[in-house]
Order: structure tokens, then C-alpha cells, then sequence
């Protein structure tokens, strides 16, 4: 079964930090760029991040930039975002999403994602 599995998420107080990991499971994102999305109470679900099938070059929305960061391990199947000084605004729902990179390019997106998993809450306490 080909998925994406989201975890990490949890209760953590403004200022604090989280890690979320983004592991595939049947299909190896070797191939693959990921995109980190969210999804707060009543909002449209938005780019979070996202990173390059080679990794060289990742993305950042402007909610987020020089608080987050992104990275993957080809290794572990896996891709990870950093999150650190994290306000009440960030919470929502975090979902991880995929999509198959034929020629690898210097660049990511936010749009035509193949997989997606089924997200993880993150809630920031004032």
C-alpha cells in the first residue's frame, strides 16, 4: 500500500519547538518532492514548505520563513520539518504530500501532488 504517514504533531506552548517526520511506505521518495501543507479551524489548507527531489532547494511560505525548516534522508524514506518559535497561528492540521519528479530541477511546489498522507495537529498555546 502506497501512503505517506505523518507524526510528531502534539500540545506544545508559543515559543516551543516541534518536529514533524513524513515517512513512505510502499514507493521510495527518492522520486519524489514533498510538500508540507496545514490546515487550521475554518481556513483554506495552505503551503507550509516544501523540498526538491534532490533536496537542493526547498520553499517556504512567508507565514513561516526563518522559523522552519525542511530537510529529507533518502535513507530512512523519510522527510522532516523543523519547526521552532511557534506561535498560536500555527496551529492547525499538518499534512505531508508527494509528487513524482521524472527530471530532477531546482525547484518545488505547492500544487499536482500524487500522494498525501492524513495529517498530524499541532496546537500552540499562548
Amino acid at each position: 500500500q502506497l501512503q505517506l504517514v505523518e507524526s510528531g504533531g502534539g500540545l506544545v506552548q508559543s515559543g516551543g519547538s516541534l518536529r514533524l517526520s513524513c515517512a513512505a511506505s510502499g514507493f521510495s521518495l527518492d522520486y519524489y518532492a514533498v510538500g508540507w501543507f496545514r490546515q487550521a479551524p475554518g481556513k483554506e489548507r495552505e503551503g507550509v514548505s516544501c523540498i526538491s527531489r534532490s533536496g537542493s532547494s526547498t520553499k517556504f511560505a512567508d507565514s513561516v520563513k526563518g522559523r522552519f525548516t525542511i530537510s529529507r534522508d533518502n535513507a530512512k524514506n523519510a522527510v522532516y520539518l523543523q519547526m521552532n518559535s511557534l506561535k498560536p497561528e500555527d496551529t492547525a492540521v499538518y499534512y505531508c504530500a508527494a509528487y513524482r519528479v521524472a527530471i530532477p530541477t531546482n525547484s518545488c511546489r505547492w500544487w499536482g501532488m500524487d500522494y498525501w498522507g492524513k495529517g498530524t495537529l499541532v496546537t500552540v498555546s499562548s
